[in-house]
C-alpha cells in the first residue's frame, strides 16, 4: 500500500482569509472580535472564513478557545447594535437609499429581510441569525420597528455562542493535530 503524504495547510496571506490571519495574530481575541463585527456590517465578509480561522489559530495556542468565543460574541453582538441604531437613526427610506449606493450587496435583499421581520418580529431576529445575508441585515428593521435592546442582544448572544461553537472547535481540532502529522 503506498501512502501519500498531504500537504500542510499553511495561514492564508491573502484576500479575505488573509486578512483575517493578520488581524487574529497582530491582536489576538480582539482582532477576531472586530473581525466578526465588521462582518455584521458589510455582509460579504463572511463569518464561515473568519470563524475557522480563529478555530484554526486557538488550536494553535495563538488565543484561547474562551478568548475566541468571548470577543467573537461580542463582536457579533457589537456589529448587531450598530446596524440596529443605524436602522432606528436612519429609518426604513434613507435606509434603502444608503444601501442601493453600496457595492456587492442587493436592496432587494434589505427588503426581504424587512418583510421578514414584519411578519415574524423577534422570530425573525433568532431564525435570520442563522441565514447569511439575512443574520447581518436582520438587525436593521430590529432597529426601525424598536425591537427591545435586551430582546435582540439576548439572541444574538446565545446564538453567536451556539453557532460559533462548531466551526471553532473544528478547526481547533485540526490546528491542534498539525503538530503530530508533520514529517520528522
Amino acid at each position: 500500500m503506498h501512502l501519500m503524504t498531504l500537504a500542510l495547510p499553511q495561514e492564508p496571506s491573502d484576500g479575505i482569509a488573509g486578512w483575517a490571519a493578520d488581524l487574529v495574530d497582530a491582536m489576538g481575541g480582539p482582532g477576531a472580535g472586530l473581525a466578526i463585527a465588521l462582518e455584521n456590517l458589510f455582509p460579504p465578509l463572511p463569518s464561515e472564513v473568519i470563524l475557522p480561522l480563529t478555530g484554526f489559530a486557538a488550536g494553535q495556542g495563538v488565543i484561547s478557545l474562551a478568548s475566541a468565543l468571548f470577543w467573537t460574541t461580542l463582536g457579533s453582538v457589537v456589529g448587531a447594535l450598530v446596524l440596529y441604531g443605524i436602522g432606528m437613526l436612519v429609518g426604513r427610506r434613507r435606509m434603502h437609499a444608503i444601501w442601493a449606493k453600496l457595492p456587492l450587496v442587493k436592496t432587494s435583499d434589505l427588503d426581504r429581510t424587512g418583510q421578514w421581520f414584519e411578519r415574524h418580529g423577534t422570530k425573525a431576529v433568532f431564525i435570520g441569525r442563522m441565514v447569511p445575508i439575512f443574520r447581518s441585515l436582520i438587525s436593521i428593521p430590529a432597529g426601525v420597528e424598536r425591537m427591545p435592546l435586551p430582546v435582540l442582544g439576548g439572541v444574538h448572544t446565545l446564538l453567536r455562542i451556539h453557532r460559533g461553537q462548531e466551526p471553532f472547535l473544528a478547526a481547533m481540532a485540526v490546528g491542534g493535530r498539525l503538530d503530530e502529522r508533520r514529517p520528522p
